[in-house]
């Protein structure tokens, strides 16, 4: 019989055992020695040390040991710690509780055989391991809400459900969730959304989650892209598997995974996440290509192409940001193919103020979700001419398309603010590889979440 209890070790005293896990392939070699189940981790040179292999090898051994059925593991602190000796010890366990719990999420709400429950990770040795651990499992727990909100199928997440889910999640919190039904978008004004959706049974939202965890530092409006399935609209997009589009939603999911890491871990900062929820889908009473929405600014856009929608629907957002005088707006969106044309399905795409540009690039390098500063080319605005309206919801050349959809934002962003646009259309699935699965990616929570926290000091 399997024993119950696995000791992850990050070194063998056996010479012999050493050399048989250098030998192996992975990161890990899962052993028994003397009836005892032991995962040696393989020696890491201190130059590829980094805080992300530290979460893929937690996030490996824990998918590893929960198919095994294994209960528990047990890992020294001190040991893990002396071997990212490179990296600081409390952010090394930390990483290491996260990666853990990621690794071990599984969507299977539909499946009629369940994942059994994952092994549970315990840290001997240290007394400040369990606050530490904790901090982990604080983060992983709201990228996986991002994921559950990215993965779940369209019937079962859409423009009326996902608010309701959010006041669900976010009862009894410190965030205030305010929804904001049809009757109230076209008292609004938010032109694009009712647009974008009118080919959809369902009705659209505009939801608010406001946590002031101190009122008294700068404004930061998060807004996220909520298209909870889109088919591309009259612009019908090609016949190969769309399932995916259900995950049109992952900055959305992004936004409410930020908010929810902020209000648990109490952060001093003051955020308001913007969703816009849709469905865009063909009908009879579907807006058209040639279409023209007017803003409540007074702008004027030519609808090109009705699978550019995600970027009309941002606009009321950055609106939005504007009448709530936010000083830091940050939209984020699975905006384009382009964006994963350039950069591979590794990286997000990073738009705006140069300077936060750089820092988000930092904050990503340390929390995992990567991301790369990209240029606004001015050349390129003048792609976006319409003839019959101000300007039109997409570029007249055939490329550089990532580009001239955040140029298309830029129009909408609020004066007095400094503005970063992310697109994560390249990285909201993955492959199964460490703390990843076959599933969404939850990108985007532990990014905007830092990035409020570093805004805010």
């Amino acid at each position: 019989m399997m024993s119950k209890l696995a000791k992850i070790l990050f070194a063998a005293d056996d010479p012999e055992l050493n050399s048989f896990v250098k030998q192996s392939s992975g990161d890990f070699a899962v052993v028994f020695v003397e009836k005892e189940l032991q995962i040696i981790v393989k020696e890491v040179e201190k130059k590829k040390q980094k805080l992300d292999k530290v979460r893929m090898i937690a996030g490996a051994i824990a998918r590893e040991l929960t198919k095994c059925k294994i209960e528990r593991a047990e890992a020294d602190e001190a040991e893990l710690r002396e071997a990212f000796e490179a990296l600081d010890g409390d952010s090394v366990a930390v990483a290491f509780a996260e990666g853990w719990h990621l690794g071990a999420y599984a969507f299977d709400r539909y499946k009629s055989k369940r994942n059994g429950a994952s092994a549970n990770l315990e840290f001997s040795g240290e007394t400040s391991a369990g606050s530490l651990a904790e901090t982990g499992k604080t983060r992983a727990e709201a990228v996986a809400f991002s994921r559950d909100l990215m993965n779940d199928i369209p019937s079962e997440l859409n423009p009326e459900t996902f608010p309701k889910k959010l006041q669900e999640e976010f009862a009894g919190t410190k965030v205030d969730t305010i929804v904001h039904d049809k009757a109230k978008l076209e008292e609004m004004e938010m032109n694009g959304l009712l647009a974008v959706n009118r080919g959809s049974k369902y009705d659209p939202a505009f939801i608010e989650l406001h946590y002031e965890g101190d009122a008294s530092k700068p404004l930061i409006a998060l807004v996220g892209k909520g298209v909870t399935f889109d088919t591309g609209g009259i612009s019908l997009k090609n016949a190969r598997d769309l399932s995916d589009m259900r995950m049109d939603m992952g900055g959305a999911a992004a936004v409410a995974g930020a908010v929810k890491l902020l209000a648990e871990s109490n952060a001093n900062v003051n955020v308001v996440g913007l969703i816009q929820t849709v469905e865009n889908m063909p009908d009879r009473h579907s807006i058209l290509p040639g279409d023209i929405i007017t803003y409540k600014t007074g702008q004027t856009v030519q609808v090109g192409n009705t699978d550019a929608e995600g970027r009309l629907i941002l606009a009321d957002g950055l609106i939005r940001a504007g009448e709530l005088e936010a000083d830091y707006v940050v939209d984020i969106a699975t905006l384009t193919g382009a964006i994963m044309f350039a950069l591979g399905p590794k990286m997000g795409g990073v738009f705006g103020d140069e300077e936060l540009m750089a820092e988000l690039k930092r904050i990503g390098d340390e929390n995992g979700d990567f991301v790369w500063p990209m240029p606004l080319i001015e050349e390129y605005d003048k792609t976006l001419k319409s003839d019959y309206a101000d300007f039109s919801n997409i570029s007249n050349q055939g490329t550089a398309g990532s580009i001239t959809a955040a140029l298309f934002l830029r129009r909408f962003v609020p004066e007095n603010c400094k503005w970063l646009h992310v697109d994560m259309a390249g990285v909201m699935d993955s492959k199964e590889s460490g703390y990843y699965g076959n599933s969404a990616t939850g990108y985007g929570a532990r990014l905007l979440a830092d990035f409020a926290v570093h805004a805010s000091k």
